[in-house]
């Protein structure tokens, strides 16, 4: 029994413990590159199709999806291996996506063909395509699973489709050049930025209507250069974090009273964000000085910049 206990008390002490990871599209290098969350060093680059941009991973973190805009796919990898195992039939140049809470649908945005794709990726098909506005590229669906938003850059709309008969239901205006979208507090709240605008509109979910909207201003930095894309939340839905584009800033933003308690310094080009599994770093995608800075919460100061590909855009966490 000793030697029993010994031997699996070794192979426990020499089993790998699995870091958390923040895993970034390069759009420029066509590659991923993983960064450990506790050394904040990159400890891969894995090579995807032509321009990958969004990435989100499934539910249990088996599988990695890759907007691969210019390969025309949606790539499925393997992140243990980093293989890709098989292309998902996506549509012309998908740019975002979201996976819905049935893990199993898919809904892509298709900017060149001015539709949304939903793909089955268990069995590799298409189940819809929808008509949208022209150049559609931010997507959030629903905490229940029943509505999908995809946001319209040209048309400068949000459109709010019925998952289940695949129907848009309503169209609501927002500011120009509409790029990322996200439910709140339960699904009650829809959120979505406009970078052009300057702008974050919120609506009420049950109306489609516009309830408040939230607006930036830096000192010393041009209002043209603040242009809010990706934004992520607290868990708590009190904190939202967003970047500002090429204003080289992240808005941090009091989601109860929505007003502005800040900004905080980062890299050039600023696209999206991601949290480390606990919450306490913030991890920001810089896409012109090529790089990721990573944002202590709790002090909401800089404490580091990491090296990655040429123009990293999207970034998903791994526990």
């Amino acid at each position: 029994m000793k030697r029993f206990l010994l031997t699996t008390a070794c192979l426990l002490m020499a089993s790998p413990t699995l870091a958390a990871e923040i895993w970034v599209s390069n759009e420029k290098d066509d590659t991923i590159s993983v960064i450990d969350v506790e050394t904040l060093e990159v400890t891969r680059t894995i090579p995807t199709g032509e321009r990958p941009r969004g990435i989100t991973f499934n539910s249990d973190y088996s599988r990695l999806y890759i907007c691969a805009s210019d390969s025309d796919a949606v790539q499925v990898m393997d992140p243990v291996t980093g293989e890709i195992l098989h292309d998902l039939p996506s549509g012309e140049d998908p740019e975002q996506f979201v996976l819905a809470p049935d893990n199993r649908h898919l809904w892509i945005a298709n900017e060149d063909d001015a539709v949304t794709t939903v793909v089955d990726v268990e069995t590799r098909k298409v189940v819809a395509q929808i008509n949208v506005g022209i150049e559609p590229e931010g997507m959030a669906v629903s905490p229940d699973g029943k509505t999908v938003i995809t946001t319209s850059e040209t048309t400068n709309m949000a459109h709010w489709i019925d998952t289940e008969s695949h129907q848009i239901y309503a169209n609501s205006l927002v500011d120009a050049r509409p790029r990322h979208a996200e439910f709140v507090n339960e699904g009650t709240e829809l959120w979505v930025s406009a970078e052009i605008g300057g702008t974050i509109s919120i609506f009420d979910t049950a109306t489609q209507q516009e309830k408040a909207k939230i607006g930036f201003e830096i000192q010393g930095v041009h209002p043209d250069l603040i242009q809010p894309v990706g934004f992520e939340f607290t868990p708590d839905h009190k904190t939202a974090f967003v970047a500002l584009g090429p204003s080289n800033h992240v808005a941090v933003i009091d989601a109860e009273t929505l007003e502005v308690e800040g900004y905080i310094l980062v890299g050039r080009r600023v696209w999206h964000l991601a949290f480390s599994p606990d919450h306490t770093r913030l991890f920001t995608t810089n896409g012109v000085s090529g790089d990721v800075t990573v944002i202590d919460v709790a002090s909401r100061k800089p404490v580091k910049t990491i090296k990655v590909g040429r123009f990293p855009w999207g970034a998903a966490m791994k526990p």
